[in-house]
């Protein structure tokens, strides 16, 4: 006889996941016909990604100067205090030697207790005499004794300055390092995606740059508020570079960054001013107003102060601006400015 038992129907979870399943699928299907391949980023978008990163670098480039500076400037102190302490320990070993003569002395003629000396002296004038001498170089022996003491604490604390600046010199070199590293990363990161342009892409952004420099070298021709003095002189040194390429860390004479361009250039003029853009923010006489700037006056940028050129007229500035260009005059529209400074 058949069976007439009805097939046993799914539960209603297991149809809700397989319905939920179904649908999924159906809808990433849907999305995966539906999806455009990945845009190739255009020409602007990378020269803007890559403007990016060279200035990051550039803020690097500050930091990494900056480390470079005080690595300088300890490696001078070590060395002082370390000809400072090579002398103190000659001066110690004279002393100590000095002291080792008074008491060889002092054994030689006071070898006999004063009281026999006296009662055995067939002249107390000669005793006396005698006498007086132990005193004073009993006298001596204290004022050896302070002095060898003064010149032990002297080269202790010498010696622990020493020790510290070592320490700090090492940390230093480690962030120069680190620095260092950040810079050629972000370079790296801009080449790479240089050269994921085509060959005339690369040669369009070239040529715009060209003509953008071009275009800034005819409106500095109608320069106003010359230079004068040493402003002039350094000014006109700076233009001399026009032209040379920009590298992390260069002041000259055949690559150049920012700070490097400026410091060199009022250097040419016989002007000392500090070697970054942050510390040469901090001298002079600061000016806000750009209708107030001469030619030759520092000019800055941005708000950490990573970016420094010389005022070139007409709203322009002579600059060294990043890694890829050159030293060249450029419009301060295109860059935030924050003032400039009079040196």
């Amino acid at each position: 006889m058949a069976s007439h038992r009805r097939p046993k129907q799914p539960s209603r979870a297991r149809v809700t996941v397989l319905t939920t399943a179904a649908a999924a699928a159906v809808a990433i299907s849907s999305q995966a016909a539906n999806a455009a391949p990945s845009a190739k980023p255009s020409k602007d978008e990378v020269k803007a990604k890559v403007d990016a990163l060279y200035e990051q670098a550039e803020q690097a480039t500050e930091k990494f100067n900056g480390a470079k500076e005080k690595e300088g400037q300890l490696q001078k102190e070590i060395s002082t205090i370390q000809d400072n302490v090579a002398r103190g320990q000659e001066e110690l070993n004279k002393l100590r030697d000095s002291i080792g003569s008074l008491a060889a002395g002092q054994y030689r003629s006071g070898g006999i207790d004063p009281s026999l000396q006296l009662f055995l002296s067939s002249n107390p004038n000669d005793y006396l005499d005698k006498a007086s001498t132990l005193d004073q170089l009993s006298s001596q022996q204290v004022d050896a004794l302070k002095q060898i003491q003064d010149k032990q604490r002297e080269l202790a604390q010498e010696r622990a300055e020493a020790t510290g600046k070592l320490k700090d010199l090492s940390a230093t070199r480690t962030e120069l390092e680190n620095k260092k590293q950040e810079i050629q990363g972000k370079l790296a990161s801009a080449q790479k995606l240089l050269n994921s342009l085509t060959a005339q892409e690369r040669q369009q952004l070239l040529d715009e740059q060209n003509r953008a420099s071009r275009s800034s070298s005819r409106d500095v021709l109608g320069a106003s508020h010359a230079a004068s003095g040493r402003a002039a002189a350094a000014y006109a040194w700076a233009q001399g570079q026009l032209g040379k390429p920009y590298f992390y860390g260069g002041t000259g004479p055949n690559s150049f960054d920012c700070s490097g361009l400026t410091s060199q250039a009022y250097a040419a003029a016989g002007i000392t001013i500090p070697r970054t853009s942050e510390e040469q923010a901090n001298i002079g006489t600061r000016i806000y107003s750009v209708s107030q700037l001469q030619v030759g006056d520092l000019v800055f940028f941005y708000g950490d102060l990573h970016h420094v050129g010389l005022y070139a007229g007409n709203n322009m500035v002579l600059h060294a601006p990043h890694t890829g260009a050159v030293v060249r005059y450029e419009s301060m529209s295109d860059m935030p400015f924050q003032f400039g400074v009079r040196v």
